[in-house]
């Protein structure tokens, strides 16, 4: 059971898990309520936290497959019960866990008779698989059934293009969202004059993280996009000459340079040229800001998970053209 309180003007809100459960490998179900809320408050959270969970959360999924001597999709294999194309649906359906960056690469080699299952899929260490004895295909005689297969981790939906690449390989449409539904409801109670609010969230994933893990990530998210309004207007950057078009590209950060002391506390890390995957470690690892970045010195950037030297490089190399300002190589001792 969990329990958290967070202390508002005089009212206590409390969160609480209430119910959570795997219903399979591939099911888990949690149940979780927000309470006291003023009127109106919990259908404004409500909305928001279930946006965030079925479109903000990452999870990684199967997107290609590369046969050898297969012509199209729809093709049969002497010695494999199912089609090219069901083994496609069949991978798709495989249910992955990781800390992966982007994409990498992984493989199926098998002799058969016998049934392949997402067990005999060979992954790098930093993915895992959820359900061992997902089905992908039959072998029905003493041939070999090797695959290439590439993961990757994303959010949302990605749809395959219509063609057939020539080295053979085949995409397939991806559903990221490791959660599968999210419905919230809300209790009315008190008097007229003072109606209060308790908001119940229903949360179902597909195994690859747990209901309050989908919580937890989609409520960082959401403070994530929020904070960008606790900048002054004035340093957000100027509108394009059309009131309505906001520059895509990183904010120009190399000016005004002086008055560093003063801002480096409200401008954000998504406002400098760093590669998604070295933004989406530092975020990981709670920096946020250009403040939070200086509070920490190269040897405390190598020991985030999954950071390399050419990622600090490249923070440094970013740090000293925009801001003219460097990090310690080591944290200084007082």
């Amino acid at each position: 059971m969990v329990r958290e309180k967070v202390t508002v003007s005089t009212r206590t809100l409390q969160w609480k898990c209430l119910e959570s459960r795997p219903d399979s490998k591939r099911l888990y179900y949690g149940r979780f309520i927000l309470s006291p809320l003023m009127k109106g408050q919990a259908d404004t959270i409500g909305i928001a936290v279930r946006r965030a969970l079925l479109g903000e959360i990452e999870g990684t999924c199967i997107t290609r497959v590369k046969f050898e001597n297969v012509p199209h999709e729809y093709s049969t294999i002497t010695g494999i019960q199912e089609s090219v194309h069901e083994i496609l649906l069949n991978l798709k359906e495989i249910v992955l866990r990781s800390e992966l960056y982007g994409t990498c690469e992984a493989s199926i080699c098998v002799r058969g008779p016998g049934y392949v299952t997402a067990q005999d899929i060979i992954l790098p260490t930093y993915v895992e698989i959820v359900d061992n004895k997902q089905h992908i295909a039959s072998l029905t005689e003493p041939i070999n059934f090797c695959i290439g297969l590439e993961i990757e981790r994303n959010r949302g939906y990605l749809k395959k293009m219509p063609r057939v690449f020539q080295d053979g390989s085949y995409p397939i449409d991806a559903v990221f969202t490791p959660v599968r539904n999210v419905n919230h409801s809300i209790h009315s109670y008190g008097n007229q004059n003072e109606k209060q609010e308790i908001l119940f969230i229903e949360i179902w994933t597909n195994g690859s993280l747990t209901p309050k893990e989908a919580l937890n990530e989609a409520s960082r998210n959401l403070i994530d996009l929020f904070l960008r309004f606790l900048h002054k207007e004035d340093e957000m950057g100027p509108f394009e000459n059309n009131q309505h078009t906001i520059p895509l590209s990183p904010l120009p950060l190399d000016d005004k340079l002086d008055k560093l002391g003063k801002k480096k506390e409200s401008i954000f890390i998504d406002q400098s040229e760093f590669s998604p995957r070295v933004y989406n470690c530092l975020k990981r690892s709670n920096i946020y800001t250009l403040l939070d970045l200086l509070n920490n010195s190269q040897e405390d950037l190598m020991k985030i998970e999954h950071f390399r030297p050419e990622d600090v490089k490249q923070i440094l190399g970013i740090l000293q053209n925009h801001f003219a300002v460097d990090l310690p190589y080591q944290k200084r001792s007082f």
